[in-house]
């Protein structure tokens, strides 16, 4: 945003984090369809709406309006909210990569589960749901004993069920990492450090 719309710094925050609050007010995620475009040009294209939007109404202004533009020092509170917690401050990059991945993961947990609901197996994704999404949440994490004794299953049978929904969680990762890049080399680049190769 800096670089396409020559903003410095601090108008570069403002403009952000204006595009989110209006993306939340207006259901804009709800809006993307992947068959028309990737997702960042889709999101590139409405922060570009935007801003041409924003900028131009601030023209007007300049020329007669009467609105009184207040700013907000957001950076400002949220270091002296990590400072009460005695946290550092994340790097704003570290947090959209996290968000992304939440998100990437969320997508494929949601499709998977949908996916073996329609195929009749909603017993792998349960022992996947089970030992994998929270059972490192758990203390003690279970065992793939007590999942097969729970489910009234041999250990071998949960075994292959947990590597079946794994290896079909990872390419539902990845066919949307795929669908969100836009290239090839991006493509591998992101997976590398998401999935790690």
């Amino acid at each position: 945003m800096r670089l396409r719309w020559r903003a410095e710094p601090p108008e570069a925050e403002d403009l952000t984090q204006e595009f989110f609050a209006r993306s939340l007010e207006r259901n804009f995620f709800a809006q993307y369809d992947p068959a028309r475009a990737r997702f960042r040009t889709w999101l590139r294209l409405g922060i570009d709406r935007m801003v041409a939007t924003l900028r131009e109404a601030a023209g007007r202004q300049k020329r007669g309006g009467q609105v009184a533009l207040v700013s907000l020092d957001l950076a400002g509170v949220e270091r002296e909210l990590a400072q009460r917690a005695g946290q550092p401050l994340p790097d704003d990059d570290e947090l959209f990569r996290k968000e992304v991945a939440r998100a990437l993961f969320g997508y494929a947990v949601e499709a998977l589960r949908q996916e073996t609901d329609r195929n009749g197996k909603s017993l792998h994704f349960d022992l996947f749901r089970e030992y994998d999404l929270e059972g490192p949440d758990r203390d003690p994490r279970p065992t793939y004993g007590e999942l097969a004794a729970r489910h009234g299953l041999p250990v071998t049978q949960v075994t292959n069920h947990l590597a079946a929904m794994r290896r079909r969680f990872r390419v539902l990762v990845l066919e949307r990492l795929r669908e969100m890049s836009g290239s090839e080399a991006e493509f591998r680049a992101e997976a590398r450090e998401l999935l790690g190769y």
